[in-house]
């Protein structure tokens, strides 16, 4: 079986990708959770990614001793290993758009990472209004998310026969692909932080986490109760004015 190596659930934005992808393409695999406890060289954490991955980071995917990190080669992986999954759009265009909009989520929207750390369990609105009131990177971050998003519902939202969505409902390419498990994370941060969209990307935003792959992970790391200090600098501050 493969095993999915993981961080903690409610930080660790790179796990959730390829774990609900997983989840809800109804691949089985293994969960291995890794603790983090710093990201030290020494620490646990890193001792223990360390002897599975060349990169000592999470994700990871273990087929059988064969080692997959990142999380963009992973889903690429489990696209080919799972054709039948039809985990990317089939049509020619639409998958090739779809690349290029994960390949953007995953090499880009720095402002929005940095400001906006993953964080399930937390509602900080009094964090989130005071960054979009002082980080104009931020917000052109949620504008390029809101225009391509808008874009791709508006494109790609006609019917389709076995859509993988409560109710019928669509996503960013029809069914559900890689490229909504790879803006969970997204969504999760624009609910945390409360930033401010329109109401069709309010919806979708609901739609995924409605998802029964993106709720198990959301009432998993709900259920950790695990308060890392140093992934929530934010709490450890006197509240701005």
């Amino acid at each position: 079986m493969l095993k999915l190596y993981i961080g903690n659930k409610n930080y660790s934005s790179w796990s959730m990708r390829p774990w609900v992808l997983l989840r809800q393409a109804g691949i089985p695999f293994e969960e291995v959770k890794l603790r983090f406890d710093s990201f030290d060289a020494g620490s646990g954490f890193k001792q223990k990614i360390g002897s599975v991955s060349p990169v000592g980071k999470v994700p990871a995917l273990d087929d059988d001793g064969f080692v997959v990190w990142d999380s963009l080669a992973i889903a690429e992986y489990l696209a080919e290993r799972f054709p039948d999954k039809n985990l990317w759009p089939q049509n020619l265009q639409a998958r090739a758009r779809a690349r290029s909009v994960c390949a953007e989520m995953h090499s880009g929207f720095g402002a929005l990472r940095s400001a906006c750390p993953m964080n399930i369990e937390a509602s900080l609105p009094d964090v989130g209004r005071l960054i979009w009131r002082d980080k104009p990177a931020v917000r052109a971050d949620v504008q390029r998310l809101v225009s391509m998003w808008s874009e791709l519902l508006a494109q790609y939202s006609g019917p389709s026969p076995g859509a993988q969505a409560p109710g019928g409902a669509q996503f960013l390419f029809g069914d559900f692909s890689i490229a909504d498990a790879f803006f969970a994370p997204v969504c999760m941060r624009l609910k945390t932080y409360d930033l401010p969209v329109p109401a069709e990307i309010t919806t979708y935003v609901a739609r995924v986490s409605a998802l029964p792959g993106v709720k198990a992970w959301i009432d998993d790391a709900l259920a950790e109760n695990d308060f890392r200090d140093f992934e929530e600098p934010y709490r450890l501050q006197p509240n701005p004015v």
